[in-house]
């Protein structure tokens, strides 16, 4: 034990959002959280959407896990027969819009079930499944994942301990010279992630976690996104509340618009959003539902940093772009 000497970030130790049990494991990523959920099951397949973060994909080819793609019908349910005996399949709640009840549904239908909530934090587990969170698509941490689900703590005591301090500096630096003065910073972060073996959380970023208030940042994203929704659902091509309900925290507002150049001209003006996920359109046809979503949603923030009055600048924003 150090005693003395210089203090350290003052974080009140107010409790993480998970227990701390035999059935929530803690390790560095979602995709991890992933392969981790595969090897309690004994699985040495999956079945995962086409409709997906690569880097998912390149960690289980990484490990060996044998992947078989299915698509999805545009009401999100997979269009999926014929499971073999070793094989999972991973549920994706996307954009967070899905509620508990319908994931459980779908869930219902397989014997062996991995929900990717990493886009929903808040989505209560689904019983008799491995329910996979990611703490740095929620809150300012620099990694994290929570695996949630029958004895998910087992095995992790054979995992090495993850460090993420030398490359945490973009948290800090955002407060102060902003998101594009610290974006390279962030990709160092990023690139060790990429790098990175199945690893247990850093102490760093359970510490984060245990200093959040979570119920404010749940009201927050809530009625942020239902007030964008307010914003643009007649515009909106995608019906975002077909499946939403009070379990629902959204990461993001999926807009749905056919304008291709629509988050190249949100950049211009500093609006940044990105596109989930370009990649996609090298395995879909472009005319497919994936497709559709690869090209044309854009995921409008409306996390906890923000109020109505920034959501009313994007709004203005888009509209300006829109009439031309």
């Amino acid at each position: 034990m150090e005693i003395g000497s210089f203090i350290e970030l003052d974080i009140e130790n107010t409790g993480e959002y998970f227990p701390d049990d035999e059935n929530v494991a803690r390790l560095n990523s979602a995709r991890a959280g992933i392969y981790h959920a595969l090897q309690l099951m004994g699985c040495e397949k999956i079945y995962m959407p086409y409709y997906q973060c690569p880097t998912v994909n390149d960690f289980l080819q990484k490990k060996g896990v044998k992947i078989e793609k299915y698509y999805l019908n545009n009401l999100f349910n997979p269009e999926l027969e014929n499971i073999a005996d070793d094989g999972a399949v991973l549920l994706v709640n996307y954009f967070g819009i899905f509620s508990h009840d319908f994931l459980k549904e779908i869930s219902e239908k397989y014997q062996h079930v991995i929900i990717d909530n990493g886009p929903a934090f808040y989505n209560p587990p689904i019983e008799d499944c491995y329910n996979v969170y990611s703490a740095r698509k929620f809150f300012g941490v620099p990694d994290g994942c929570y695996v949630v689900g029958p004895s998910a703590k087992k095995n992790t005591m054979n995992y090495p301990q993850d460090f993420s301090s030398a490359t945490s500096l973009f948290l800090l630096e955002r407060h102060e010279v902003g998101c594009s003065a610290s974006y390279k910073e962030r990709m160092k972060n990023e690139e060790r992630i990429d790098n990175a073996d199945i690893l247990n959380m850093s102490n760093l970023t359970k510490a984060l976690l245990n200093g959040i208030n979570y119920q404010r940042i749940r009201d927050a994203r809530r009625r942020n996104f239902e007030y964008a929704h307010g914003q643009y659902k007649e515009m909106n091509m995608l019906d975002v509340f077909r499946h939403y309900d009070d379990s629902c925290v959204p990461m993001f507002y999926p807009l749905v618009i056919e304008q291709a150049s629509m988050v190249d001209e949100l950049n211009k003006r500093q609006i940044f959003t990105g596109r989930r996920w370009n990649s996609v359109l090298k395995e879909v046809a472009v005319d497919s539902f994936e497709g559709w979503l690869s090209r044309y949603m854009i995921p409008l923030p409306v996390d906890q940093r923000y109020g109505k009055k920034t959501l009313d600048h994007v709004y203005q924003n888009m509209k300006q772009i829109l009439k031309g």
